[in-house]
């Protein structure tokens, strides 16, 4: 199994850098507060489409905050 993990501390630091709070990067890619912060906080993995979103909004690779991981 394939699953996208987060490097949660980067993601906010490029989010802020970008000026925006968890609340509107997650409004701006359609999903909900609760889950954008689950995400920061490694709560929760993204889905691919997600993962994409995140990187289009924010400006950034996928590479500079998510990883693949195999076998968990």
């Amino acid at each position: 199994m394939v699953k996208i993990k987060t490097d949660g501390l980067k993601l906010s630091a490029y989010r802020i850098r970008k000026g925006l709070k968890s609340s509107e990067l997650a409004r701006e890619i359609g999903i909900s507060r609760s889950t954008m912060s689950d995400i920061e906080r490694c709560n929760a993995n993204p889905g691919p489409g997600v993962a994409k979103k995140i990187v289009e909004a924010l400006g950034i690779g996928f590479d500079d905050v998510f990883s693949i991981v195999e076998g968990e």
